[in-house]
């Protein structure tokens, strides 16, 4: 008989039907996402290669970055509170703990009901310790270009740690390198020139020490926000400068505290408490989408929850009213996680300067007004990141550079790929769910989509795939004709719209999060283009099944007492899935909330506080 060379269909020929080829996998990014694919394609993929290429020095992703005080990741979820820890002002997160993990893996010992970042940092390394994931990932190695060979990847990584570059090549190219992770220096002239300590909010320098000292704080971002009540306390006085308006929330039922150690037992001990607990809380997070529809009622009565909020909290100075609450839509940037903020704001070593910054000086800020702030000590740029979705690197199929295609509006099939780049698939792409609803749960549909295409790949004699242009052309239309509607498309400048206030929005999904698990839940392949080596129906092998292949396995499977297949229509199986029938409402003086049907002892004021805001 003639050996088959495995680098050709052919070899098929002699296999079982779906007999599955290997598969080299290379991931951009060690974060949450990367951290999720490697524990999908170890759990459910065989036979295959997965290399992470991570530019840190550890894994963890944001959780490892960013460490300015007050940090709060804005891409946690939609339940908008910051806060600190008992230890003076670490970040953390603004999504109830229990419900910032994968939806398989709980931990039952969080401190608080928000966690800092310490504990998330040690969560995502615990989760990559306890499946083996560190033999996938090299850290401090940055990729640094890619090309598309016809049949594969050629990826270039940069050794950060010698500055040699070295190639690797891949079957199919994953970035999870994330986007809000490029950070950037204002474009202000001068900022060479200021003589004391410059900082960014995304390259923090922990050893500078703040006490006592004359700080400018450039920005009212998300950033701005969480830095001011974190650090005024220490500072001798500190000048804010602003140039937007922003809604700056804080919502009842969000504040932080501490689980008590009853609490905690309860958690690890009792057969489905803790699974109730955060299924109540996931509800609320799910419930987002009606709020960000333009001019609904939920929007309105929430609005003039906040604007009252505001103005209480900011004592009543009519100055600040003006220029700080916005007249654009509630919602149309993310609402900054402001716990502190405002009461900050009035405190008398807080100086609000509402203008840009037109020039850095050697001691200060020259404003548009052609005023000079002088701030000798430290300046600190809260200005974001570049939320362009531009790639940072090189990325070339045929004559493109998606750095190019990507230049002024990113255009992705469902968040996860992109037309005319073959065999590449992204995590939290271009219109993702990042903010509809809870992310985490997104991070893990993507994945799974991802392993299904990789599956498909290495069951069948596919040499690429990529998403029809018409099909990417149709999503966006659609992406397009939605989002006049919600609030996300008011006149603001938002990094939901790439930063600008005019630009498509780029950033979110054109529904719930609950609406996307549902989108990509089944692979439309009528959406892709494949392309074959040799005939596309080699991969039906020697005539076979894979049944016939284990001797143990029952060849008579289909024999059975009773028809107990599952439904074989989408809706009906979808019915399956969320446990239709499994929750009750419980109602009364017009006030409602949603629990499971088993165990309704478990809810707390914290949800019940939460649901009836939600609820209005």
């Amino acid at each position: 008989m003639v050996l088959k060379s495995f680098a050709s269909p052919e070899w098929r020929l002699d296999k079982p039907i779906h007999t599955e080829r290997p598969v080299k996998v290379i991931c951009i990014g060690a974060g949450a996402s990367g951290l999720q694919l490697a524990y999908k394609l170890q759990k459910h993929v065989s036979d295959f290669s997965l290399t992470v290429y991570e530019k840190n020095p550890e894994a963890s992703g944001t959780w490892y970055e960013n460490k300015y005080p007050g940090y709060v990741t804005s891409l946690c979820s939609v339940t908008f509170h910051a806060l600190t820890d008992d230890n003076g002002g670490s970040c953390a997160c603004d999504v109830a703990a229990h419900n910032y993990t994968w939806s398989f893996e709980p931990k039952t010992d969080w401190s608080g009901v928000y966690a800092s970042s310490q504990e998330i940092y040690a969560y995502f390394n615990d989760f990559a310790d306890k499946y083996g994931l560190r033999q996938y990932i090299k850290t401090q190695q940055q990729v640094v270009g890619a090309k598309w060979t016809g049949s594969g990847w050629n990826v270039s990584i940069k050794d950060l740690t010698t500055g040699e570059t070295a190639n690797d090549t891949c079957d199919i190219l994953v970035n999870a390198g994330g986007f809000l992770n490029k950070w950037k220096w204002p474009n202000i002239p001068g900022l060479d020139k200021y003589k004391g300590t410059l900082l960014h909010s995304a390259n923090w320098d922990e050893t500078v020490d703040l006490k006592g000292k004359s700080v400018g704080l450039i920005g009212n971002g998300s950033s701005g926000v969480q830095i001011l009540p974190a650090i005024q306390p220490l500072v001798q006085e500190v000048t804010v400068f602003m140039r937007n308006a922003t809604w700056v929330s804080a919502l009842p039922g969000f504040e932080g505290r501490q689980y008590t150690d009853e609490e905690r037992r309860r958690f690890a001990e009792e057969a489905g408490h803790l699974l109730a607990y955060r299924k109540s809380i996931e509800r609320g997070n799910s419930s987002v989408l009606p709020f960000m529809i333009k001019g609904s009622e939920d929007n309105n009565n929430l609005r003039e929850y906040m604007l009252n909020n505001m103005k209480a909290k900011l004592a009543e100075k009519k100055e600040l009213e003006e220029k700080l609450i916005p007249t654009f839509a509630l919602g149309c940037r993310r609402l900054s996680p402001g716990a502190g903020f405002l009461e900050a704001l009035v405190e008398p070593n807080v100086q609000v300067v509402f203008s840009g910054v037109a020039e850095v000086t050697e001691e200060g800020c020259k404003c548009d007004n052609g005023t000079e702030h002088q701030v000798p000590d430290v300046l600190i740029c809260a200005t974001g990141f570049d939320s362009s979705y531009r790639p940072r690197f090189p990325i070339v199929a045929g004559d493109k550079n998606l750095q190019d295609v990507w230049a002024q509006d990113p255009e992705s099939y469902l968040g996860i790929a992109a037309a005319d780049f073959p065999n590449y698939l992204m995590i939290l792409g271009p219109n993702s769910p990042v903010g509809t609803g809870p992310l985490l749960i997104g991070i893990e549909a993507q994945t799974d989509y991802i392993v299904k295409m990789i599956d498909h790949w290495q069951t069948h004699n596919i040499r690429s795939f990529t998403p029809d242009v018409a099909a990417v052309r149709d999503f966006v239309a659609h992406k397009d004709q939605f989002m006049p509607k919600t609030v996300w498309s008011d006149p603001c400048k938002s990094w939901y719209k790439s930063g600008s206030s005019n630009d498509k929005v780029t950033a979110l999904w054109p529904g719930s999060t609950l609406h996307y698990l549902e989108t990509i839940r089944q692979v439309r392949f009528e959406d892709w283009r494949f392309e074959y080596d040799g005939n596309r129906f080699t991969y039906l092998g020697n005539g076979q099944s894979q049944t016939e292949t284990n001797p143990d396995s029952d060849w008579a499977y289909y024999i059975r007492d009773e028809d107990d297949d599952l439904p074989l229509a989408r809706n009906k199986m979808t019915k399956i899935i969320n446990k239709t029938g499994s929750v009750v409402v419980a109602e009364g003086n017009g006030e409602g909330a949603f629990f499971l049907a088993s165990d309704i002892s478990v809810v707390t004021q914290h949800e019940i506080l939460m649901y009836k805001h939600f609820s209005g």
